[in-house]
């Protein structure tokens, strides 16, 4: 696999916050946003190459805050001084690369809260294309073409995207985009593009906002939870999953992660444990990240076939990526079979293990009402507590 490598912008003034210190080593609620910035970087599972680029007086402040988030891992990665220009910054932050590195995340610090997961999402897809891709939001307010301060026409916002970073290219070829030029452009993108290269849109996070002004600034605050004398009180965050899948005679039952023989099956594009998928939807619907059907797809053959067990995992991982702790789920399986009363310690110290919180699992039947009552397949319904991190 390509050596992964990423360059974190940290050089801007940030006068529209209106701070006296450099944005990036603003605080927000006890660290700075450059730290927030770095935190995802070490939850990401392959090695990853770094590289911090700042303001020159700020260079023994960053490499401060470097070994406060890496430990002995901050010694591999390089602070290094930006430019009068953002396109600058970036530039001086590729040449910094080693030779190893084939793919490169540019990210901005400002967008501090930025989960581990999209960094994945945008190197895994630069790995299948070759080509730069960049995350992106659909623009959902109406767009519309000003001309001296008269609305001339309204934008059709179907083909517009609000665009994020990190963006993500082969590095070669982002290398020789800079070299060419491309300094009026606005982001890497477009001075990618401007080479003749493509470059894909994948779905954003909200999450991954930049915070410009002291008004992004509170939004970041009120997400992480607001500070009192004692320290950070956790906000609260709940949420609902529901699952269903129909019997299926010519598969084996997985449910709750685990198989049960000599039960009739579930259909589904993975192995149908409507138990784990609803415990998924809950967590992710808690933290605002989607659906397991947006994050993982049934057009991904990745997850054909796969146990409930890869699906709580991975949604673990995103839900901690994003900021948040897992306090506890409850589930409750609405089906004629399989009766869980023999297996249920056995499904809750399992997904217990998986989500790091109290799991506790229920079941009822519906007295013969609905597909569930006529044996025709299972619901599940889920509900999950999240508190934000410790800052």
């Amino acid at each position: 696999m390509a050596q992964l490598g990423v360059v974190v912008v940290a050089a801007g003034r940030g006068t529209r916050l209106g701070g006296t210190e450099p944005k990036a080593f603003v605080e927000l609620n006890g660290k700075t946003l450059l730290e927030r910035a770095l935190e995802p970087l070490f939850e990401i599972e392959e090695p990853v190459e770094i590289v911090v680029v700042v303001a020159g007086d700020r260079a023994e402040h960053a490499r401060e805050i470097v070994r406060r988030v890496a430990g002995v891992a901050g010694e591999h990665v390089r602070v290094v001084e930006g430019g009068a220009e953002r396109h600058w910054s970036v530039a001086n932050g590729l040449a910094a690369l080693s030779d190893q590195v084939d793919v490169v995340l540019v990210h901005d610090a400002a967008r501090a809260l930025t989960p581990a997961a999209l960094f994945r999402s945008v190197a895994a897809e630069v790995r299948r294309t070759g080509d730069g891709v960049i995350p992106g939001l659909q623009v959902a307010d109406t767009i519309k073409r000003v001309d001296a301060g008269l609305a001339i026409e309204t934008v059709d916002r179907s083909e517009l995207a609000a665009v994020q970073t990190p963006q993500g290219f082969p590095l070669r070829k982002l290398l020789d985009a800079y070299r060419a030029g491309g300094d009026e452009q606005t982001d890497d993108a477009a001075v990618y593009s401007a080479a003749g290269h493509r470059v894909h849109v994948i779905g954003g996070d909200a999450l991954a906002f930049k915070i410009t002004t002291a008004w992004d600034l509170r939004r970041a605050s009120a997400l992480l939870g607001e500070m009192d004398s004692t320290g950070l009180v956790a906000q609260s965050r709940t949420g609902i999953g529901i699952d269903v899948h129909a019997y299926d005679a010519t598969r084996p039952l997985w449910l709750g992660g685990i198989h049960w023989p000599d039960e009739v099956g579930l259909a589904g594009h993975s192995d149908g444990d409507a138990l784990a998928h609803a415990i998924c939807d809950a967590l992710l619907s808690a933290a605002g990240l989607g659906d397991i059907g947006g994050r993982f797809g049934t057009a991904d053959p990745a997850f054909a076939g796969a146990h409930g067990d890869v699906f709580v995992r991975a949604t673990v991982t995103l839900v901690r990526g994003a900021g948040y702790d897992i306090q506890n789920v409850a589930v409750q399986v609405v089906g004629q079979t399989p009766r869980m009363a023999p297996r249920r310690a056995e499904v809750e110290r399992l997904l217990t293990a998986l989500v790091g919180a109290p799991v506790s699992v229920s079941a009822t039947t519906s007295d013969g009402l609905g597909f569930t009552g006529r044996g025709q397949g299972i619901a599940a319904i889920a509900t999950a507590l999240l508190t934000t991190s410790a800052a």
